[in-house]
């Protein structure tokens, strides 16, 4: 049960919504600086220093502490029927989970049943986590089938209810063929919604698995064996060239392997206008746990498109996130517990596809990033947070740190170390495939609309806080004409000037204004990247000369600015 609200008197009510965080690095995706940060009503009223604010306000001293925007996680199933069985993870044990690993926005699926009406399958999905989430959610809408009626309801979607992107599928026994995808996208650009694809070759991995259990492979190892990269790779292929004919912005979900990242990028320098996210699941760990000798064990691990094999796998990806090749990183939480699985004991197909990550996707980002010395923090933002708000239109409401945002906020402590443990996480399911992994980094605060909701590390959600936010269409960061143009100049080569200019921007919010579906000017959103420019060599940040700790002797930087688009590799101060 969530933790009942008391009824506060009026006289202290608004005391109680004042906050103000003070001494600590404020990180954006290009920048980090020395601000305080006042709230009040659950938006960011002021930044800076020596700020007036009135008395009674709470004060959270941040001191060595990186104050980040509260991560957005674009992928999850919360109460989704699959395979036969319902994730155990409801809206509630979900987003609770989500906040207490820093999580303060989720992005979940409509999943319609085939010949469903999209608009009632989403009013289905409104009822089940209106009353139940604990931070702001948005939702996509799948497509499991297509025909003149979806195309319609797109449209209702769109225009009346305030979804911005479509997921279609390439495998399993609801995935659309060529030329309904071609439609869906056409569809798709025509609304100004995302276009999203879950890229494997289903018709060829169904063969493979004919094969297989023929040949007697019948446990979990025989997923993977039955969808290698090569299967994943070719569909992500297929999928960009049907979009490039419709001239239709792409999202993959869950790329999962080298090869399927590695066609992105050359997608993108062909003129794609394409979009990577991965998993925190193939950032953490890999594909050995399928020859697991227990059953419980490797079906646990069982996703799709699956974990890969080869042990670089996880190094691999999370390189292609600092050079900008993938900008998103999501947890596709779709959890199933040990009974649940065992529902394909003797038949891999039959295994219900899905992992934990909603609660561990932060921490796990910054060990095996920021830890590691492949991110900075600003890069870490990008791709936990910033990069998804831009791309589904949440920006600068959601994403910053800026007067006008949500305060939605994380006080992230570099320093802290935790581990992962089933016994000691917020989900529902009885299995976490990064059990036992040590995570240096963890949100000491998690502030959600204003409200404190991990306080030292205490968790104190309210069942029902969060709302329901609209993802209008068109969004600038990937339909903006102007900015494409100079994204493919970038790609041509263009002089270093022009260059500095599209890779630094400044978002410029107005005092006590928020838009609640924002359309930003061109001047406010920055260009679009599916490439960074990447710096030559690697540095270990961890030995970096700059410290977040408070040091008297040295003078402090008012700002230091990182010059490179949004999730790419950052230089200048590292």
């Amino acid at each position: 049960m969530s933790t009942p609200v008391k009824k506060v008197p009026i006289h202290l009510q608004s005391s109680q919504n004042r906050l103000l965080i003070k001494n600590g690095k404020v990180v954006s995706d290009e920048e980090i600086t020395d601000e305080d940060i006042y709230v009040e009503d659950g938006i960011i009223k002021q930044i800076g220093k020596n700020l007036i604010i009135p008395g009674g306000t709470r004060v959270i001293d941040a001191r060595g502490k990186y104050v980040l925007p509260g991560g957005i996680d674009p992928h999850t199933h919360f109460e989704f029927e699959f395979m036969g069985t319902k994730s155990v993870d409801d809206f509630y044990n979900g987003t609770k989970a989500a906040v207490a690993g820093g999580t303060t926005m989720i992005i979940d699926f409509v999943f319609p049943k085939k010949g469903e009406s999209l608009i009632d399958a989403y009013y289905e999905y409104r009822q089940k986590a209106d009353g139940k989430v604990c931070c702001d959610y948005s939702l996509h809408v799948c497509l499991p089938y297509w025909s003149e009626q979806v195309k319609k309801e797109m449209e209702i979607l769109c225009k009346e209810h305030g979804v911005n992107s479509f997921k279609m599928f390439m495998a399993y026994d609801f995935m659309l063929n060529d030329a309904e995808l071609y439609s869906a996208f056409d569809q798709c650009q025509k609304l100004g919604a995302l276009a999203q694809v879950h890229a494997e070759n289903g018709l060829v991995i169904a063969k493979n698995a004919e094969k297989l259990l023929a040949k007697g492979i019948t446990g979990p190892e025989g997923h993977e064996l039955s969808r290698p990269e090569e299967v994943e790779a070719e569909a992500v292929n297929r999928a960009c060239v049907i979009a490039k004919q419709v001239d239709n912005p792409l999202y993959v979900v869950h790329v999962m392997s080298k090869s399927a990242a590695e066609i992105l990028d050359q997608a993108c320098k062909r003129g794609t206008r394409v979009y990577g996210e991965t998993l925190v699941a193939a950032l953490g760990t890999d594909g050995s746990h399928y020859k697991h000798e227990c059953f419980h064990h490797s079906a646990g691990h069982v996703l799709s498109p699956p974990l890969r094999p080869d042990p670089t796998t996880p190094l691999s990806l999370m390189n292609f996130l600092a050079q900008g090749v993938l900008q998103v990183t999501g947890s596709d939480n779709c959890t199933f517990n040990k009974s649940q699985k065992e529902l394909g004991k003797n038949d891999f197909r039959k295994i219900p596809n899905g992992v934990n990550g909603v609660e561990d996707r932060m921490s796990v980002i910054w060990e095996k990033g920021v830890h590691t010395g492949i991110l900075d923090p600003t890069t870490f933002v990008a791709v936990t947070s910033t990069n998804a708000a831009k791309i589904f239109n949440l920006y600068p409401r959601k994403g910053c740190i800026a007067v006008g945002s949500d305060a939605d906020i994380v006080i992230w402590d570099p320093v802290a170390i935790r581990t992962i443990s089933v016994t000691t996480h917020h989900q529902a399911v009885d299995f976490n495939i990064f059990e036992g992994m040590q995570c240096h980094g963890v949100p000491q605060y998690v502030i959600v609309n204003g409200r404190v909701c991990v306080d030292e590390g205490q968790l104190r959600v309210v069942e029902g806080h969060g709302h329901f936010v609209e993802t209008p269409t068109f969004a600038p960061y990937i339909y903006d004409p102007e900015k494409l143009a100079s994204l493919r100049a970038e790609k041509n080569g263009v002089d270093d000037e022009v260059d500095q200019l599209q890779r630094i921007h400044t978002v410029h919010l107005e005092d006590d204004t928020l838009c609640p579906t924002p359309t930003l000017p061109d001047s406010a959103v920055s260009t679009p990247s599916c490439r960074g420019a990447r710096p030559e060599g690697q540095r270990n940040i961890q030995q970096s000369t700059f410290s977040i700790s408070e040091d008297l002797d040295v003078e402090r930087k008012s700002c230091i600015r990182v010059r490179n688009p949004p999730g790419g590799k950052s230089s200048g101060f590292w």
